[in-house]
């Protein structure tokens, strides 16, 4: 999880204008938070507070990007924050927030599982879609870049939530 949340703030960090500024702070929050969800034990009011912070980043990633090339990649991102915010709800609905126990069976419980499933499901499901089927028009070094954020936060989003 680790690995994924900096490959894939790396990238987006480094395919630099190919990603609007809103693009770039949603993936730096995403990569910031599944670090802190990844290496300790976060108490409930601060998991709860990283999942507010992840919803105010997803609305900012969108802010400003409709009708731009950016603007599916943008959704992207936030779609995928959304769903991670949905991870540390649900870790902040238990005792503690943790990667290692949110996927030892106090995974996702009731409605929370049924909008992790679908959040997760979505990103990974536009990651392949996007990436297999729809042709890039952008430089190759970008398009390369935006490839690899992708599917590792995709990775990243899937490790999360195991088991769903």
């Amino acid at each position: 999880m680790v690995l994924a949340a900096l490959v894939s703030a790396g990238a987006c960090v480094a395919a630099r204008r190919a990603v609007p500024w809103q693009g770039r702070q949603a993936a730096i929050v995403m990569a910031v938070a599944m670090l802190a969800l990844a290496v300790r034990d976060v108490p409930p009011g601060t998991g709860l507070l990283l999942g507010a912070i992840l919803v105010v980043s997803a609305m900012i990633g969108t802010v400003g990007v409709r009708g731009t090339r950016a603007a599916a990649a943008c959704c992207h991102r936030a779609l995928a924050s959304l769903a991670m915010a949905m991870c540390a709800f649900q870790g902040a609905s238990t005792d503690h927030v943790s990667a290692s126990v949110a996927h030892t069976g106090h995974g996702f419980t009731g409605v929370l599982a049924v909008i992790g499933v679908v959040g997760v499901a979505g990103v990974v499901l536009w990651t392949i879609v996007t990436e297999w089927f729809v042709e890039c028009a952008r430089p190759a070094r970008a398009a390369r870049l935006l490839a690899i954020e992708s599917w590792a936060m995709s990775a990243g989003l899937v490790v999360m939530g195991w088991p769903l």
